[in-house]
């Protein structure tokens, strides 16, 4: 009696289709966007700064300066600051009336980060030169996940108000 040979071509060619076939579900698994499952938390930080100011400072050697990150993506975390105009840039935070430096802030998904008087700022250290309302200063935000970016923060009056532009 003989027996028919198994040819290896046709295991071969039935293989690749269940690889393919599997290819094709795992695409449509991953989607762009549609009720796949996937999560935001995934997606990278979309970062936009605003309201950026410093105050005139009062002094030669340091100032303030404020802003708000918005954060339209995944999360990020604010790990330092720089600037041309001092030789140290710090991030702290303000609670009951006590400023604490801290090593970074984190930046929530599709949240906020805020920056304002009376809470978290930067404080400007060992100044260049003192800026004058009007001057404008470059500083360097750097994220974990979103790299540097760069803002111009305009010198407002020593008493100068967001809330009321003044």
């Amino acid at each position: 009696m003989r027996r028919r040979p198994v040819r290896p071509v046709g295991l071969l060619t039935a293989g690749a289709l269940v690889i393919a076939a599997a290819g094709t579900l795992a695409g449509c698994a991953s989607g762009d966007g549609g009720t796949s499952g996937s999560s935001s938390s995934s997606a990278g930080p979309e970062l936009k700064v605003t309201g950026a100011y410093m105050p005139a400072p009062s002094m030669d050697t340091m100032a303030a300066g404020f802003f708000t990150v918005t954060n339209s993506g995944g999360a990020d975390t604010l790990t330092s600051v720089t600037s041309d105009l001092a030789d140290e840039v710090t991030l702290h935070s303000t609670e009951n009336g006590a400023m604490e430096e801290e090593k970074s802030f984190p930046v929530p998904a599709q949240g906020t980060l805020d920056f304002a008087s009376g809470g978290n700022h930067l404080m400007f250290a060992k100044l260049t030169h003192k800026p004058q309302q009007g001057e404008k200063v470059s500083v360097e935000l750097h994220f974990a996940k979103s790299g540097t970016v760069k803002i111009s923060m305009p010198v407002k009056s020593a008493t100068y108000n967001p809330k009321t532009g003044h």
